[in-house]
C-alpha cells in the first residue's frame, strides 16, 4: 500500500475524526470539533495536523503537531501519531512522525513529546526511533446505563450548585478557577493559563464544551470547584477538567460537582463517560472508582531530545 503524507484539508475532518475514535475510542472527536480546533489554534503554537492517505484518498493515520507555546519552558513540541488500526504496519506512522518531526525542529522544538498506548508494539516502535517512556496515564470509562452512581446529594450551608452556562454574561470566574487548577495539574510540560481571550475562543466556544453539564461549586459568591462536561452529540461524555481552588480543598466540593454533572449527563442521554488521569494520581484514581470508572487503557508519554 502506497501512502502520503499532508496538511489536512476541511474536508478531510470526518475521516480524520474516524480514524481518532477507532485508534483511542476514550476520547471525543468530532468533523466538527476539528475543523473548530484547526480555525482556532494559537498562531504561536505553529500547529499543523497532518494526514496519512492511501492512493485511493482514505485517511488511514493522524497527526496532531505543535509547539507547547504556553509552557513555561521554550522548545517544547509535541506530536502524537494515530494510525487506523487496520492499517498498522504499513508505514503510515513512521512517514507521519518523520513529517511532525522535521516541522517542529524547523520551529525551534529541542524537546518532543508523544503519547503512546500502551501495547509491546507500540512502545517499541516509539523507543526505535529514540523516544523514552515517561508518565503514564489511564483512560476510564463508565457505562452510564449501567453504573449506579452514587446518590446526589445536597449542597452544604454555603454552597450553590450552578453551571458554566449560568456564567455566561461573565465567565471570567470560571477563567480564573481553570487556570489556578491548570497550574496544579501534573505533567511533563507545566503550563501557564493567562490569556482570557483565547480562553473565550478555544474553550469556552468549543463544540465539545457543554455549558449545562459542565457544573461549578460556589461558595459564598465565588466559583470553588468544577467539573468542566464535553459531548459529541453521540451520547458520549467526557469529563475535560475536574478541580478545586486552593483555598477550598479538602472539602470534597470537586466530587460534588462531578457527581452532580453524571446524574445531568445521564439525564440528558448520555450513554457513556470518560475521563483520565495520570497513573501516580492516586486521589483521582480513588474519586473515579468511587464513580464507577474503569480503566479502559494506558497510555504512556515519551520523550525526545534533538538538535
Amino acid at each position: 500500500m502506497t501512502v502520503i503524507v499532508r496538511d489536512v484539508h476541511a474536508e478531510d475532518a470526518a475521516g480524520f475524526a474516524q480514524v481518532r475514535r477507532a485508534a483511542l475510542p476514550y476520547m471525543l472527536s468530532t468533523a466538527e470539533q476539528l475543523v473548530f480546533d484547526w480555525a482556532h489554534a494559537h498562531p504561536d503554537s505553529h500547529y499543523r495536523p497532518l494526514v496519512a492517505v492511501t492512493e485511493s484518498g482514505r485517511i488511514v493515520g493522524t497527526a496532531q503537531v505543535g509547539i507547547a507555546h504556553d509552557a513555561a519552558e521554550p522548545g517544547i513540541g509535541y506530536a502524537n501519531v494515530y494510525v487506523d488500526p487496520a492499517y498498522l504496519g504499513q508505514g503510515a506512522g513512521t512517514l507521519l512522525l518523520r513529517a511532525a518531526e522535521e516541522h517542529l525542529a524547523e520551529r525551534g522544538a529541542r524537546t518532543l513529546y508523544s503519547w503512546v498506548l500502551d501495547a509491546p508494539e507500540n512502545l517499541a516502535w516509539a523507543q526505535r526511533r529514540g523516544y523514552s517512556p515517561s508518565r503514564s496515564a489511564y483512560f476510564l470509562r463508565l457505562d452510564l446505563t449501567t453504573a449506579e452512581l452514587p446518590p446526589l446529594q445536597a449542597p452544604p450551608a454555603g454552597v450553590e450548585l450552578l453551571t458554566a452556562e449560568d456564567f455566561a454574561a461573565d465567565p471570567r470566574p470560571l477563567f480564573e478557577l481553570d487556570a489556578l487548577t491548570t497550574a496544579d495539574e501534573p505533567g511533563d510540560v507545566s503550563a501557564e493559563l493567562d490569556d482570557y481571550a483565547h480562553w473565550l475562543a478555544t474553550l469556552w466556544e468549543h463544540p465539545l464544551f457543554d455549558r449545562a453539564l459542565t457544573t461549578v461549586a460556589v461558595v459564598d459568591g465565588v466559583p470553588a470547584a468544577f467539573s468542566a462536561a464535553q459531548t459529541d452529540g453521540l451520547g458520549r461524555y467526557n469529563s475535560g477538567m475536574t478541580g478545586t481552588g486552593p483555598g477550598f480543598r479538602g472539602r470534597g466540593l470537586a466530587k460534588l460537582a462531578k457527581n452532580t454533572s453524571l446524574h445531568r449527563a445521564r439525564a440528558a442521554g448520555c450513554t457513556e463517560a470518560f475521563t483520565g488521569n495520570d497513573t501516580g494520581n492516586e486521589p483521582m484514581l480513588a474519586i473515579n472508582k468511587w464513580f464507577g470508572y474503569e480503566v479502559g487503557a494506558r497510555e504512556v508519554r515519551h520523550v525526545r531530545t534533538i538538535g
